[in-house]
């Protein structure tokens, strides 16, 4: 079995978590949308995540919608008392499968609701709230109002931390006056480096950062430099990918997604990979040649 403990540990809130954990989005159906083609692998996976270690589940109510929540519950509840399960909140699901702003106030009370009712929870270890004024990127606005509507759900005891999804600077200022943030969830992996700068930034504020899309999401990664460093220290593209983040920074969490058992296993794989100096200087160089 892999030790993923070897990629070492971080603090979630007022949990530690370790830094290669898993994300459910892919278990739901094409587009995440709809049932998984094959639902006892997707529970098998999940079951083989928490058996491997991983303590750190991220997942949302809009995957499926309700589908992932629904599997995370049957696979593993009761839940292991070192489980962190990490929701997040800000849009639903149309009948067509698009992806839908849900940012009034109103509306983001009843997903941290539906999120507590799927998962099977009495409250929310940490529910990131999802901004999306841009859908391929964080675009400025104030989220004063949807951090307060939030502050009040954790006064109320029903979400215990709170971080932010696809957000800037700005915003992540802007929440930090309102309410302790825990964690960003941001887009970042070897090629799209635009949070070089947050990244250090949270680090030393001791705020987690989870990068989504770590292996290149629905396109994933595909680099000469990175498939010639992969050979040559024997292991796989993706698992080099994935070391990268991992010396990156201290402050990264990982959360690869798939629904595939062999999948999982070489992803963790990674925690036990350390890339030599001179493959990280290849490797850096890979977002300079992309710009």
């Amino acid at each position: 079995m892999t030790h993923i403990q070897k990629a070492g540990s971080f603090g979630l809130g007022d949990r530690t978590v370790k830094r290669l954990g898993y994300g459910a989005m892919q278990l739901a159906g094409p587009g995440v949308f709809g049932p998984p083609k094959d639902r006892e692998m997707a529970l098998t996976v999940l079951r083989e995540a928490v058996f491997a270690g991983v303590d750190h589940i991220d997942t949302s109510d809009f995957y499926g919608p309700h589908v992932t929540n629904q599997l995370i519950r049957e696979a593993l509840r009761p839940y292991p008392d070192d489980l962190t399960i990490v929701t997040k909140i800000g849009a639903r699901r149309g009948d067509d499968a698009a992806w839908i702003p849900a940012f009034t106030p109103e509306e983001l009370t009843a997903q941290v609701h539906d999120n507590l009712r799927n998962l099977g929870l009495d409250a929310l270890e940490v529910v990131n709230l999802r901004i999306i004024f841009g859908i391929h990127g964080p675009v400025e606005g104030s989220i004063e109002e949807q951090v307060t509507a939030l502050a009040k759900l954790q006064e109320q005891g029903l979400v215990r931390h709170i971080g932010l999804s696809n957000a800037t600077r700005t915003q992540i200022a802007e929440a930090r006056r309102i309410v302790d943030i825990v964690c960003v969830q941001n887009h970042y992996n070897l090629v799209h480096r635009d949070d070089d700068r947050l990244i250090d930034e949270l680090s030393a504020g001791g705020i987690a950062y989870v990068p989504f899309f770590p292996l290149g999401g629905f396109t994933p990664l595909q680099s000469a430099t990175l498939s010639n460093v992969a050979a040559r220290l024997d292991a796989t593209p993706m698992q080099v990918a994935l070391a990268w983040l991992l010396q990156r920074a201290p402050n990264i969490l990982l959360i690869p997604g798939t629904s595939s058992v062999a999948h999982l296993r070489e992803n963790l794989a990674a925690a036990e990979l350390e890339l030599p100096q001179d493959a990280v200087v290849e490797l850096n160089g890979i977002a300079e040649t992309a710009t």
